[in-house]
């Protein structure tokens, strides 16, 4: 693997020989040096970008589509390869980064179908002589800032959508995890992508940011990462109006019912909150059990969390491996101790293990958790649990919709009228319904409130990098 930037099909260094260095946050070695740009690499890929876009919106939908299969293709083929470079740089462990490139293949594998579904429709005209048509047509080139929590999910899930538009693409992923990055546009281009349709760069946050926002070139932006970077680039984006796609992370809720069997709504809710240690923007956190059920969820969610092994994720036996910084740990840290200070009881985990080296925390389960504190409302992004009861479904609702997040919430239970009234009364723009893994590349995902707004996957996935122009015509 090329452990570079692309920029109009060449691999590239920083124009000021600058470098980042990667480390293994199971280890806090260094694993590797790689460029760190600025504005001049931004400049250069929107250049690239744009010289490219007229050749790739002119290729039909059926040989974007072929290229796009090949991706899918190559990337199924490497991934005993491609899992290792993950969990290196951001800790997951193998079995979810190989999981994670297969989901990658799977979004090139939709939106290469779907690219060819990109309809428009003829309008019936209020006179003989006209006729009118909307024709879908790709935004041009768009600008994707990525976060490390999904290195190579973020971006494919973004990429494709608008490669199979049309689009060309420039790309910042996260300085925390840019070889995963760097890993899946050195499969795309030995699958066959001409040059230029995609450059990934990679430097000064700000500065790149900064140097795409004033660049009119650019007509689309689309952001995964934080609420405050999210606001930033909400009002940078106005002075040149550009289209934004922005995913903020959430606070998402699950509702446990009575009637559900206890033990199998432990082991889902297990499965799903500890998930890449909890680092995830639509990884349940705050989990309110129907007062009858309270103490047996409880006790069944501290029994299933106990058989977690946290260590490196390199090693076949782990579970969890360590969060991606220390500053995330830190942060974890920092929810805890403010629950506890509040009275929040320790069910299982809180502290670090015993691992001399690596940015580990153990998986965390705290009841007795209440609005006042950070855990109750905020996102915690990583690996805590908070457990509640309630006793009514009017006050269930309440409680989920209690933040000012709204990316995912989730319902447990058998009964059909409890389930439909739970989903339409959640304020979310995902609901899993005994579904704690609900993601999937036929599907749309994004937020509501300020979790952001835009969809990407499913349909809506294409007609985010799409724009309708109407066409009037008059007949002699």
């Amino acid at each position: 693997m090329i452990n570079k930037m692309l920029i109009d099909g060449q691999w590239t260094d920083a124009a000021d020989g600058a470098t980042w260095q990667v480390v293994n946050p199971a280890t806090e070695a260094p694993i590797a040096d790689v460029p760190y740009g600025g504005a001049e690499e931004t400049t250069r890929a929107i250049n690239a970008a744009q010289k490219a876009l007229a050749r790739w919106q002119a290729m039909t939908a059926y040989e974007r589509c072929g290229i796009l299969r090949d991706i899918a293709d190559a990337l199924r083929a490497r991934v005993d390869e491609l899992a290792p470079i993950m969990t290196a740089e951001c800790g997951k462990p193998l079995g979810e980064a190989a999981g994670e490139w297969g989901a990658c293949a799977d979004l090139f594998d939709w939106f290469a179908e779907e690219g060819k579904r990109a309809y428009g429709r003829t309008i019936p005209a209020r006179k003989p002589g006209k006729r009118l048509l909307s024709i879908p047509q790709p935004v041009g080139v768009v600008a994707t800032i990525t976060a490390w929590n999904f290195p190579a999910y973020l971006l494919a899930r973004k990429w494709a959508g608008a490669l199979a538009a049309g689009c060309a693409i420039v790309g910042r992923p996260s300085e925390l995890t840019p070889l995963s990055a760097m890993a899946l546009v050195n499969v795309m281009v030995e699958a066959g992508l001409p040059k230029g349709v995609v450059n990934l760069i990679n430097g000064e946050p700000a500065v790149m940011g900064e140097t795409i926002l004033r660049d009119p070139r650019v007509q689309k932006l689309s952001f995964t990462g934080s609420q405050r970077v999210g606001q930033i680039l909400m009002r940078g984006a106005a002075d040149s109006i550009k289209k934004l796609s922005l995913e903020l992370g959430g606070s998402a809720p699950v509702l446990v019912f009575a009637d559900s069997d206890m033990h199998w709504a432990a082991q889902q809710g297990v499965m799903a909150k500890f998930r890449n240690n909890g680092q995830v923007c639509i990884s349940p956190t705050r989990f309110y059990v129907e007062q009858p059920a309270f103490e047996e969820f409880v006790d069944a969610v501290k029994n299933e969390t106990e058989k977690l092994v946290v260590g490196d994720g390199m090693l076949a036996h782990v579970t969890n491996g360590p969060m991606v910084s220390e500053a995330g740990r830190d942060k974890v840290e920092g929810f805890v101790d403010d629950a506890r200070e509040k009275r929040a009881a320790l069910v299982a985990g809180g502290g670090r293990p015993a691992i001399e080296k690596g940015y580990f925390y153990n998986p965390t389960v705290l009841t007795d958790v209440t609005s006042d504190m950070r855990i109750g409302c905020d996102e915690v992004f990583g690996p805590v649990m908070a457990v509640s009861a309630f006793s009514t479904l009017e006050e269930a609702l309440q409680l989920a919709n209690d933040t000012p997040y709204g990316l995912a919430g989730y319902v447990m239970t058998k009964d059909l009228s409890t389930a439909t009234r739970v989903y339409e009364g959640l304020e979310f723009g995902i609901v899993g319904v005994n579904d704690m893994v609900p993601a999937t590349a036929e599907a749309p995902f994004g937020g509501v409130k300020t979790s952001g707004f835009g969809r990407e996957a499913g349909q809506e996935g294409l007609q985010e990098y799409m724009t309708p122009k109407f066409v009037s015509i008059g007949l002699d």
